[in-house]
């Protein structure tokens, strides 16, 4: 019974810790939240650009397609496959020295934009390849027929009759980088994961790591409503 009293005791004061906010620095929260939005967003840029065209050039070189290359296809599939595969954090310290390389530090959100690129670009290629995939194939065999280019397949079928996955594909790979962002704070890449750790959690500051936490779930929240949105707005089925 003591230990019931003690746990409840304990809990009050956590929970009442947590929303004292007398530890939070607002001008850090805002700082932090920037640096976690500027690493999304540049990320995801990348990875909409990079995934689309592993995504595109895995579906036509598959068999059947006007660019069918069995070899090129099982290549490309096993890199995607690779990268896919390889947690984050492992990653993220297998590529400190070509990150090094080509941004000149491995720390700050700078020094994470290219392991959440090469991390999240594969996810989203083969989210590219399955919504292709779903294309009825008569709809590409008809352009075909007419005599349509393998680009004006791409750009006057494939991506518009897509255009709905895809957008809810980037939307998914979005928050997904958030939550790698939160990862790769934790070793020095900053946003609202270094916040929560370095100063909320090392510290025993409930209050830092309860408002890193609801930012982080505001944001992800505004970009499935953004995401969901834009889908139906797209989709005219």
């Amino acid at each position: 019974m003591f230990n019931v009293f003690l746990a409840q005791t304990s809990f009050s004061e956590l929970f009442h810790e947590m929303l004292s906010f007398k530890n939070v620095d607002w001008n850090e929260v805002i700082k932090a939240t920037n640096e976690t939005v500027y690493m999304s967003f540049l990320s995801t840029f990348y990875v909409f650009i990079i995934g689309l065209a592993l995504g595109l050039f895995l579906y036509l070189t598959s068999p059947g397609r006007s660019l069918e290359n069995k070899w090129v296809n099982l290549f490309l599939s096993g890199i995607i496959n690779i990268f896919r595969s390889v947690p984050f954090i492992i990653l993220l310290a297998l590529l400190m020295p070509f990150t090094k390389a080509l941004m000149g530090t491995i720390l700050g959100p700078k020094g994470a934009i290219p392991t959440l690129v090469i991390s999240a670009a594969p996810f989203y290629a083969r989210l590219v390849s399955i919504s292709l995939n779903e294309i009825p194939s008569g709809v590409v065999e008809a352009a075909e027929s007419m005599g349509a280019t393998t680009r004006q397949i791409i750009t006057k079928v494939l991506i518009p009759e897509s255009l709905p996955a895809l957008v809810s594909g980037i939307t998914v790979t979005t928050i997904a980088l958030v939550g790698s962002t939160a990862v790769a704070g934790v070793i020095g890449a900053g946003g609202l994961g270094n916040l929560a750790y370095m100063i909320g959690f090392t510290r025993n500051k409930q209050d830092i790591i309860f408002v890193a936490t609801v930012a982080i779930l505001i944001l992800v929240f505004l970009i499935q409503f953004v995401g969901d949105y834009a889908v139906k707005r797209i989709d005219k089925r």
